[in-house]
């Protein structure tokens, strides 16, 4: 049998449609919380390999228009590309590690934030359940780097970008890392951008720092709750279809002051919920439009927002400045002035 090389691997995984890859040791994980940590999946672990598909450009064109809002969930968000896109070649990539007799894991991307408060399974054992901080892993693969909004930035892309991983028993040559502030170069753009006021200026000195190897990696401290009350269709500002199921609707998300989770439970309830069918609100959903994207998509999920300024900020002014890889021939992906409604409309008589 051959031997099983990084390149094998890379060649592999790239010929089945995947954009990126990454490979982290073991050791750069020495830091990360036990139920952030690759061992603590698969304790013999000796590698984790990250990789990671684009999130088109186009998936934004209707959100960032103010005229379609389906594309993005759909196909992008927590869409088919995060659903099947990029997992159907992860397991490939998986079955051609164990062909060669190395166990692979595959890994779905879940949050940190929901893992349960409950006790380890066996003792001395790690609770579950256990999530990888998949874009600090990203990072500590060598593919890119956290951006000032807490997303992360790779060289090809910027922000767009969707990640995955597998952690091996084989081990594997290490990727150099991004030195940081290699492709995030601090504009504030995505400060700027973003309508929920959530992502701290650089001169508030609001920022969470983290070791990978000899490199000192430091983002925004961003205010989960309000970024959460506003992605999430909490916000009338940023959402259209609000006023229509709640008349009289008045949040707006930057004068809020929700933790992440509550935003969640808030927003979730009130989007993908139902109630009884009336002469007023004859569709049963609790908020019709956020409903119905979540029916349209995949996976569970939906996308109000569209990551207004950490994204599409972003990504517009590292392609202005060629800063990234893939630039359009069509120019600037904000072309007109940008849209946010009113948090409060008058109720129709």
């Amino acid at each position: 049998m051959k031997k099983l090389t990084k390149e094998s691997i890379k060649k592999f995984a790239l010929s089945q449609g995947l954009d990126l890859f990454g490979v982290a040791n073991i050791e750069r994980f020495k830091d990360a919380p036990k139920r952030m940590h690759p061992a603590s999946i698969f304790p013999e672990a000796r590698s984790v390999i990250v990789v990671g598909k684009r999130i088109l450009r186009g998936g934004w064109r209707g959100i960032e228009e103010g005229a379609y809002w389906p594309s993005y969930t759909y196909f992008d968000y927590h869409g088919l590309l995060n659903t099947l896109f990029i997992h159907l070649p992860l397991y490939e990539i998986c079955c051609f590690i164990e062909d060669f007799g190395y166990e692979a894991v595959p890994y779905y991307p879940g949050v940190p934030e929901s893992q349960p408060p409950v006790k380890p399974l066996r003792p001395g054992g790690v609770p579950p359940n256990v999530h990888l901080a998949i874009r600090i892993a990203g990072t500590a693969a060598g593919i890119g780097e956290m951006g000032w909004s807490k997303v992360f930035l790779t060289k090809k892309f910027g922000p767009r970008q969707r990640l995955a991983a597998i952690i091996t028993d084989l081990p594997i040559e290490p990727d150099p890392l991004v030195k940081p502030k290699t492709i995030c170069k601090r504009c504030m753009e995505c400060v700027k951008g973003c309508p929920s006021a959530a992502i701290p200026h650089l001169k508030e000195n609001k920022t969470i720092k983290i070791k990978i190897g000899s490199y000192t990696y430091e983002w925004a401290d961003v205010d989960m709750g309000k970024c959460t009350l506003s992605y999430h269709g909490g916000d009338s500002r940023v959402s259209p279809f609000i006023h229509k199921s709640f008349p009289e609707w008045d949040i707006d998300a930057k004068k809020q002051n929700f933790s992440e989770e509550a935003a969640y439970k808030f927003c979730w309830t009130l989007s993908l919920g139902e109630w009884r069918k009336t002469e007023e609100f004859p569709s049963g959903y609790i908020i019709e439009g956020h409903k119905m994207i979540s029916k349209w998509g995949v996976g569970g999920s939906y996308g109000i927002g569209g990551s207004r300024g950490c994204m599409r900020s972003c990504f517009n002014y590292l392609e202005k400045k060629n800063l990234i890889e893939q630039t359009f021939n069509n120019g600037d992906f904000i072309k007109r002035e940008r849209w946010l409604l009113p948090a409060k409309v008058e109720r129709r008589k």
